[in-house]
C-alpha cells in the first residue's frame, strides 16, 4: 500500500491555496486530459466537509467512478478526503496548508490500497504509483499556477490553466 507525499511551496497565502485545492472546477480542470467530471454529490464550487463528490473519468482506456468525501477540515490548514467508492481498495487523502515567508508550503499525503491483493501490488510497482505522483503533480502544479496569479493580480496567460468559468 503506496503512501504518495508531495509537497510544493507556493506564493500565496494559505486560504487562496486551501480553497484552490478543494475546488471541483479547479480540480476538473487539472484532470481535463482524463475527461474527469464531477457527476454527482457536489458538482462545482468549493467542496464542504461531510460533502461527497462523485468522480467520471477515463483511466487506462476504462471508464470508472470514483466517490470521495470530506471527513476532516480545519480551513486553511488541513482537510481530508477517503474514497467512499471506487476502483480502489480504499484512499485516504490529506492535504496541509502551511503558512512560511510570504507563501505557503503545499503537502499532499495520498495513502491508498489497489485492489485484488498482489495483482495490484504488481500494478502498483509496474505503473500505478507512478501514475498517481503524475496526475498529483500535474493538479497542484495547477493550483500553485493559478494561486500564484491571483496573489500577484496577475490575469492567467492562456495555457496556464486559465477558463472562463468562475473560481473561488
Amino acid at each position: 500500500m503506496p503512501v504518495i507525499r508531495q509537497q510544493l511551496y507556493m506564493e500565496a497565502p494559505p486560504e487562496l491555496c486551501f480553497d484552490l485545492s478543494r475546488s471541483i472546477d479547479m480540480h476538473m480542470d487539472s484532470m481535463a486530459h482524463t475527461g474527469e467530471r464531477a457527476v454527482g454529490g457536489r458538482v462545482g464550487g468549493l467542496i464542504e466537509l461531510g460533502e461527497t463528490v462523485t468522480w467520471e473519468a477515463v483511466h487506462f482506456g476504462i471508464r470508472q467512478r470514483l466517490t470521495a468525501r470530506i471527513t476532516e477540515m480545519n480551513r486553511p490548514h488541513r482537510f481530508v478526503d477517503e474514497m467512499v467508492n471506487g476502483a480502489f481498495r480504499r484512499f485516504y487523502h490529506e492535504h496541509r496548508f502551511e503558512a512560511q515567508g510570504s507563501g505557503t508550503l503545499v503537502t499532499d499525503t495520498f495513502d491508498y490500497t489497489s485492489p485484488l491483493g498482489l495483482l495490484g501490488q504488481l500494478a502498483d510497482r509496474i505503473f500505478l504509483e507512478a501514475y498517481m505522483k503524475g496526475l498529483l503533480g500535474r493538479r497542484n502544479e495547477l493550483i500553485k499556477q493559478r494561486a500564484e496569479a491571483r496573489a500577484a493580480g496577475t490575469p492567467l496567460a492562456e495555457g496556464a490553466g486559465s477558463d472562463t468559468r468562475s473560481r473561488p
